[in-house]
This record gives structure tokens, sequence and C-alpha cells, in this order.
């Protein structure tokens, strides 16, 4: 009898359990996940580091780990499926923070002693893998609009990946750092004017004006954006470092980022991280950007960067891949890290740098990341590729 009524204690307490996880509430699931992903992320960028790796590769591949290649952390019986995109937007956030205190790190005047190198490499890591990712598309036989997408998509640069990369290396503030860095936002622009200009065409108002439109917007965006940081931006954080509330610094320096952020992806046509790097662009001049800095270095890496990279990982399903497209894959793969690292290298020469830092600058181009993905989603969403590609 006492061993039966053990028994029933084990059962009833195992089914009060798992009735218990079926119905947390979503703040609970929040909160789990949370915990899951920023311990795992910063244990595999601990790993990573001590095989003398960046600590993102960690990140990233720990994504994958708990993504729906392995264990589908999202997809826990338990989990709310609206949760997915809550930690993609806190991700969001993310490259938006990464992107900004890449900016802090700089200033104004070295982005600029390195603007041809930035502007030719960024030039020639766009047209290379545009018009060699339109080519294999047309040889694969793929439409013309679709051949051109694939181009495009494949012309664009992970700017966050190489900050992170370069701020972990100590890099960023060398020639070929700030030169990658300048390069690669350079090139992240150009991809959206022509990704712009290429779905005006497409859906049949490609016009002399319409294309003249999208490219004073970008203009205007730029111009007014430095105009205001140059001469506004540096009077508001100078007079709310000085009033009695708490974190209001920091508070206010969020701001300015979502606010360029919005205004660049709204206004000028531009992607947000675009905006995000502006706005540390220029409150690194003022003589507050140590302690914005600091408050930003907290907030961003220990909540919200992590979550950007596992999200990466998280949203890759190795399973679903078709060997059928195998070598169309592996043709991909080579001839995107090959038109990248040779255009963009070939570019920094033409700017000046030597053959080494060419080099290196054109490998540290390879990375593809968030505006890849823009591109790729605004594809998906006018139809010029599937889910499934």
């Amino acid at each position: 009898m006492q061993g039966r009524g053990f028994c029933s204690s084990i059962a009833d307490a195992a089914h009060f359990s798992r009735y218990t996880i079926h119905n947390m509430s979503l703040f609970l699931q929040l909160a789990f996940l949370l915990s899951i992903i920023l311990l795992s992320a910063k244990m595999a960028g601990y790993l990573s580091i001590r095989f003398g790796q960046p600590s993102v590769l960690g990140e990233l591949l720990v994504g994958i780990i708990l993504g729906p290649s392995i264990i589908n952390l999202l997809n826990f019986s338990f989990i709310e499926h609206e949760l997915t995109e809550t930690i993609a937007k806190l991700g969001e956030l993310g490259v938006l923070l990464l992107m900004f205190l890449a900016g802090l790190e700089l200033h104004f005047g070295e982005m600029k002693r390195n603007l041809r190198v930035a502007a030719f490499a960024g030039l020639m890591g766009v047209v290379w893998p545009v018009l060699l990712g339109w080519g294999v598309g047309l040889l694969f036989g793929l439409d013309q609009s679709a051949s051109i997408f694939l181009g495009l998509t494949l012309g664009a640069t992970s700017v966050s990946i190489s900050a992170q990369t370069l701020i972990e290396l100590k890099a960023l503030r060398s020639r070929v750092g700030l030169s990658l860095l300048g390069a690669a936002v350079f090139d992240d622009i150009l991809i959206i004017l022509l990704l712009s200009v290429f779905l005006a065409l497409q859906g049949g108002g490609g016009s002399t004006s319409d294309i003249l439109l999208i490219i004073i917007r970008m203009i205007l965006f730029l111009a007014l954006s430095v105009m205001f940081g140059l001469w506004a931006l540096p009077w508001i954080i100078r007079r709310i470092s000085k009033l009695p509330v708490s974190q209001g610094l920091l508070t206010i320096s969020l701001v300015i980022m979502l606010a360029y952020g919005i205004a660049s992806e709204y206004f000028g046509g531009m992607a947000a991280i675009t905006g995000a790097f502006l706005a540390g662009l220029m409150l690194a001049r003022t003589h507050e950007k140590e302690r914005i800095e600091s408050g930003m270095h907290a907030l961003a890496y220990g909540l919200f960067v992590p979550i950007f990279f596992v999200n990466i990982g998280l949203s890759i399903d190795l399973r679903e891949f078709q060997l059928q497209a195998l070598f169309f894959t592996v043709v991909i793969i080579l001839m995107a890290i090959a038109a990248k690292w040779l255009g963009s290298g070939w570019g920094a020469r033409l700017g000046g740098l030597s053959q080494r830092e060419s080099i290196q600058l054109g490998a540290g181009m390879i990375s593809r990341g968030e505006v890849g993905l823009i591109v790729a989603s605004v594809g998906m969403r006018d139809g010029l590729v599937g889910a499934e590609e």
C-alpha cells in the first residue's frame, strides 16, 4: 500500500510538473528563452576565444545548435510561436547597438582620412559580386530578374560582424580596420540604392525622375543627419548631462540612436543600421563620449548583442537543406567569397593600401548578414525568390 502511495505521489508530481511547464505565462517563457540564449552565448563565446577565435563565431555556432538543426529551442511544445518574433526584434536592437558602438569608437576625421580606400573597396566589393552573381544565375537557368536579384543579395556585407570582429581583435582603429568599416558601410548603402532602383524598374516606376528621387532622399538624409550631429547634438548632450536625472545621458543616447535608425530607413530609404552607425559617429565628437560608451557597452554586450548573433543561428535549419541543390549552393558560396575578396581587395589596392593590407581588407568584407537578409526578405515579399531558395 505504501509502495503504491509513493508511486502515486511521484506520478502526481510529474503530472503537476508537466502541467506547470505547459502553462507557463508568456513572460516566463520569454525569461526561459533569454536565460538559455544568454548563458549559451557567453559560454560559447568563451570557448571560441580559448581557441583563438572571436566570440562571435561561438555565438553563431551555438545559435545553430539551439536552432531547428539540432535542439529546436524556439519550437519547444510550451513555447508560444510569437516569442520567435520577439527574440528576433531584440536581436535587431542588438545590431543597432553594435553599429552605434562601432561608430562611437571612431572619429569623423579618421573616417574622412580613409574615405578614398573605403569608397574604392566598397564600390568594387559590390560590382564584382553583383556581376558574377548575375552571370551565375543566368548560367543555372534563372530568369533575368532573379539573376540580377541574386547578384544584389551577394553584394551586401555584414557591417555588424565585421565591426564585432575588429573590436575583439582591437584592430578597429587600425588603417585596415577604419578602411574596412568605411567600405562595409559604403557597400551596404550602395546595395540599398541599387535594390531601390531595381525594384523601381521592376514595378514599372523606373523613370529617371523616380531613380533621381531615391538618390536625392539618401543624399538629403546623410547631409541633414551630419549637420544635425555636428551642430545640435553636442549642445543637447551637454545640457542633458547636467540634469539631475538617473542615467539621463544613456537614455538620450538610446533615443538618438533609435531616431537616427528610424530616419535612415523611413526617410533615407537605407537600412536602420546605417543611421545607428552615423549616430555613434556623431556622438563620438562629444565630451561625454566615454560615459556614453560605458553605459551602451554594458547594455549591448550584456543583453542585446548576444541575442542578435545567436538568433542568426536560430534561423538556420540544416535539415531542410536539399541535396539536389548542393552543387548550386557550393558554386554560389565559392563565387560569393571569391568575388567579395578579390573585388574589395582590388578596390583597396586602387585606394592606396599595400598588397597585404588589401588582402586583409578583402577577407574582412566576405561576411554577409543583416543587409543581405533585408535584401532577401524584400525578394521574397515581391516574389523574386521563394522561401525554399
